[in-house]
């Protein structure tokens, strides 16, 4: 009997195993049904990240040496790229990462793209070392080395589910025989994952601020300050003392630009938490209580910082860090308004020239009214002054005068080794490159490549923000950015090139057709016209509408406190937005208008050069040697290049006035009176 009852257990045993593993393996089999009808869903939160970039670096390891191959064509469009000019060659610019959403679904690159503009001719990096896809990420050229840096970014699941954020530091070898990338391991802190933040050179150091980690759920805008020192290999996270305890808030995509001090930071953007009323009223309508709850509020910075940098004694141990301090400046004089969003800043000799952005205006939960602009600024960055660029269209009578640094020659004001000097100076500094972007006579290009004629406009490309822009010599590149129409978002797929110097419209290099783009263009205009239809129906509405209550003002403080802040600040430098002051009462040469640097230079070289050597003697001692007259007449050039695009938009505004006059060059009586001379 108790056989029995062992057998009837064993059997029931085995019954009860046989049903659960059949429901296991149907409850697997609905799994897998639901898993591949979700294939096609809108989320993707269950996406293993770490196994997408495993597959990137697997199918990396095909390429077993750098190689660079000519394209046919332009990249395939991008957004939040870095586009920079190469420091190695004054001809080439670099385009490295980039993101695109087609079909909703994101994508990412890792391809590293060489520009070469006086061939119109791109070129296709691989290497079996590189970066991981990203966008957002961080670059800036090195101040004493050839090479660039590069420093974290984001990578997304295709549906941007889940995110990725990098914390990887790379060298890039910009050498045409180079192109090798190198990963910089340190020891010891270094800055944590982000992207959206900026890098900045400065001496020996590589200088990084803020950013943004984005979790899906939320955003965390940072404010730490990092600084990488190239010659000991270590990130130092500068500690700033209670007497110094003034800095920058958290933000991103803000402009950080290179100073003889450390460097410059100005505007940026950031969220930030504010308690909001939810309310049943449509758009006009009135506001009903009900429960608070917490929104993130945008802000748009307009401050400017000084970071200043002191190297530690020569005396001092090798890994002492250098020592940093934050000083808050003025709001820059002339700053854009309305203030703008995403509008890029690269810089060019002293100055930060800055293009497009946006300005929303949130009229209600269902959808913000947003303003684009094509506007460019330039930024001096010593004086912390905004002044407006626009193109010049040419004079009709522009080809019967003759060039102002011929007239300098035939007047004998320029030496023939002062002449052989400035070609070699222009080599060195890049303006080669401008020549062959714009199709002067003067080029490093060989005979076999001849310039590539592009079609000029003298409108600045369409509105836009976050583009990407780069200046290589004395060109200004404008690449790509996003456009919002209604609900859609659009990515410009298409390179500008402009010259700083004589402004004379902006090249084409190329511009392929967006799609969709007419469609959207149509659908816009038909929606404008809706709404006018019911602005006026709706005016009394609004007119009738009740102001926030003081309530509603108290739960959004901390989004207010920064804008009171910024607000405050902008009273107390009223007085700073008077018109600015010249510089041609300071003593130094003053350029003239319509003058080229070259007949600048020619007519003001030897005031220049007794600079120079006033200078030389008062710093002279006996350990520094006596400068020969190669090197004072070198310095010299350089002091009034400096001094050239110190002063441009003062030109600038004085060329228009005289335009508009119809005065057109000014030649100097000397110079006249010598030409009938010869």
């Amino acid at each position: 009997m108790a056989k029995d009852k062992k057998a009837k257990a064993a059997q029931k045993k085995l019954r009860v195993a046989a049903k659960t593993e059949k429901k296991a393996a149907a409850k697997e089999k609905k799994s897998k049904s639901k898993s591949k009808n979700n294939d096609d869903s809108d989320s993707d939160e269950g996406a293993d990240l770490d196994a997408i970039l495993a597959q990137y670096a697997a199918a990396q390891e095909q390429f077993h040496k750098v190689t660079e191959v000519v394209q046919s064509s332009p990249p395939k469009p991008r957004s939040s790229a870095t586009l920079i000019a190469n420091p190695s060659d004054a001809r080439e610019v670099l385009l490295f990462g980039g993101e695109s959403l087609i079909n909703g679904l994101a994508s990412f690159s890792n391809e590293l793209h060489v520009y070469r503009p006086h061939l119109d001719q791109w070129r296709l990096v691989t290497s079996p070392n590189s970066p991981l896809p990203r966008s957002g990420h961080a670059m800036c050229r090195g101040a004493n080395t050839p090479s660039l840096y590069l420093f974290g970014g984001e990578f997304s699941s295709p549906r941007q589910g889940t995110f990725h954020h990098y914390n990887d530091f790379w060298q890039l070898d910009c050498a045409p025989d180079g192109r090798e990338w190198t990963r910089l391991e340190t020891k010891g802190p270094s800055p944590s994952a982000r992207s959206g933040h900026r890098l900045v050179a400065h001496k020996r150091y590589i200088l990084l601020f803020g950013g943004f980690q984005d979790t899906s759920a939320s955003t965390r805008y940072l404010a730490d300050l990092w600084v990488y020192d190239t010659q000991t290999f270590a990130w130092h996270e500068p500690k700033l003392s209670s007497a110094a305890a003034a800095r920058p808030d958290a933000r991103s995509s803000f402009s950080f630009l290179p100073h003889d001090a450390g460097a410059v930071l100005v505007g940026g953007y950031s969220r930030v938490k504010a308690a909001a009323k939810v309310g049943s009223g449509g758009k006009g309508g009135k506001a009903s209580g009900g429960a608070g709850r917490v929104v993130m509020k945008p802000v748009v910075h307009t401050d400017s910082w000084l970071l200043r940098i002191t190297e530690p004694p020569k005396d001092a141990p090798e890994k002492t860090p250098p020592t940093v301090r934050w000083e808050r400046r003025k709001k820059p004089v002339n700053y854009p308004a309305p203030t703008r969003a995403g509008a890029t800043m690269a810089h060019h000799r002293g100055r930060g020239i800055s293009f497009g952005g946006v300005h929303d205006v949130e009229e209600s939960e269902e959808g913000i009214d947003s303003e684009f602009f094509n506007q460019l600024w330039a930024y001096n960055v010593e004086r912390n002054r905004f002044f407006p660029l626009g193109l010049r269209r040419p004079r009709a009578n522009n080809a019967s005068k003759r060039p102002a640094q011929e007239r300098a020659k035939r007047g004998g004001r320029a030496k023939a080794d002062e002449e052989e000097l400035l070609r070699n100076l222009a080599l060195i500094e890049g303006k080669d490159v401008t020549a062959a972007t714009n199709g002067d006579a003067e080029s490093d290009v060989s005979d076999d490549e001849a310039a590539v004629e592009k079609p000029v406009s003298y409108e600045l490309p369409h509105p836009r923000f976050n583009a990407q822009l780069a200046v290589q010599g004395d060109t200004l590149f404008i690449y790509g950015g996003t456009f919002e129409r209604g609900d859609r978002e659009f990515t410009f797929d298409e390179l500008w090139a402009l010259d700083l110097g004589k402004m004379d419209g902006v090249k084409e290099m190329f511009r392929r057709e967006i799609e969709d783009w007419a469609a959207a263009e149509s659908d816009s205009e038909s929606e404008d016209e809706d709404d006018e239809d019911e602005d006026e129906e709706g005016s009394d509405a609004e007119v009738d509408a009740e102001p926030a209550t003081p309530a509603a003002t108290r739960d959004e403080k901390p989004a207010e406190a920064v804008q009171q802040q910024q607000q405050q600040q902008e009273q107390d430098e009223d007085e700073e937005a008077e018109a600015p002051s010249t510089s041609a009462n300071d003593g130094l040469p003053y350029p003239q208008p319509f003058e080229s640097l070259r007949a600048f230079y020619a007519r003001t070289t030897t005031d220049w050069q007794n600079i120079m050597i006033q200078k030389a003697n008062m710093n002279a001692s006996a350990l520094a040697p006596d400068k020969s007259a190669k090197e004072i007449k070198k310095e010299a050039f350089e002091a009034a290049e400096t001094r050239w695009w110190d002063v441009r938009e003062e030109i600038t505004v004085l060329e228009e006035e005289r335009d508009a006059g119809g005065v057109g060059e000014v030649v100097m009586l000397g110079e006249r009176e010598v030409g009938k001379r010869r």
